[in-house]
């Protein structure tokens, strides 16, 4: 957690640092992944029992307690699984260079450069579609931006290839997060009717 204002405030220097450290898989998880995690889970279980969905049209969809919990753990767990996935994509993208990070080095990384995603959760609160999508929006590119930052620290390339590998990063790790996105609205916004 102590990483989060640096990342927002200056990323150079917390990049620098994160990459000093020699964090484990088990230690970056219950330190940073697994509580920033929380924030879109908590807030969208309070927004949607609280207020419910706004699908536009002045109505609303709120979600009973046991519905929003076990859509709860499976968001939870959806969100978890992409920052595993995106360690893998960034491992997969170093393949070619000569200091390649290890698995678990890529999967820490991941993990810091979804904090914007996870802040962008904050929204939740109050469940409008489009106001989650447009924060969600920017967030992402903020995340772009810390891959940018963070690539050549982490791999030790040069700006250009920097710029390469990050994009194509950034390209994959877009898909992973509209596939993401997609099944948050279906969990979050259909999903009332499984539980």
């Amino acid at each position: 957690m102590s990483h989060v204002w640096g990342l927002l405030a200056h990323p150079n220097r917390e990049m620098r640092s994160i990459r000093q450290e020699n964090e484990t898989l088990s230690y970056h998880y219950t330190h940073h992944v697994l509580l920033m995690a929380l924030i879109p889970v908590v807030c969208a279980f309070i927004g949607t029992t609280q207020i419910g969905w706004d699908v536009g049209a002045r109505q609303t969809i709120p979600l009973t307690l046991l519905s929003a919990a076990g859509l709860a753990i499976l968001f939870y767990a959806l969100i978890l699984g992409g920052v595993a996935v995106m360690g893998r994509v960034i491992y997969w993208m170093a393949r070619d260079y000569p200091q390649r990070p290890t698995l678990r080095r890529c999967t820490v990384f991941a993990g810091y450069v979804a904090t914007p995603l996870f802040l962008s959760g904050l929204v939740a609160l109050y469940p409008l579609v489009w106001l989650c999508v447009f924060v969600g929006a920017l967030a992402l590119v903020y995340t772009g931006y810390l891959l940018y930052v963070g690539i050549p620290l982490f791999l030790n390339i040069d700006r250009e290839e920097s710029l390469r590998l990050s994009g194509s990063t950034l390209a994959i790790g877009v898909l992973v997060f509209e596939v993401l996105l997609a099944l948050t609205v279906v969990i979050w916004g259909y999903g009332y009717r499984l539980f």
